[in-house]
C-alpha cells in the first residue's frame, strides 16, 4: 500500500505527483520540513518552510500556485 494524497484541509489536497503518468508539466512549488533535509537536497521549489507553512499563508500559496498552473491541467 502506498498513499496517492493527503487531504489537509477540506479546500487542500496534497496529491503525491510520483503517482501520475505524465510528470514533465510539474516543478515543486512548496516544499516542507526542510529543517530535517539532507545538506545536499536542492528542489527548485518557489516556496520553502522549515515546517509546515503558518496558516495565515496557505491562501496566498494556493492561489499563487492555481495561477501558475497550465491551461491544460
Amino acid at each position: 500500500m502506498s498513499w496517492m494524497f493527503t487531504r489537509f484541509l477540506p479546500e487542500f489536497v496534497n496529491v503525491r505527483v510520483t503517482m501520475l503518468n505524465d510528470v514533465s508539466w510539474f516543478a515543486p512549488f512548496v516544499e516542507t520540513w526542510t529543517r530535517t533535509k539532507l545538506p545536499w537536497v536542492i528542489t527548485p521549489a518557489m516556496h520553502s518552510y522549515a515546517e509546515f507553512p503558518p496558516m495565515e499563508d496557505y491562501a496566498k500559496l494556493t492561489t499563487e500556485f492555481s495561477q501558475r498552473l497550465p491551461a491544460t491541467v
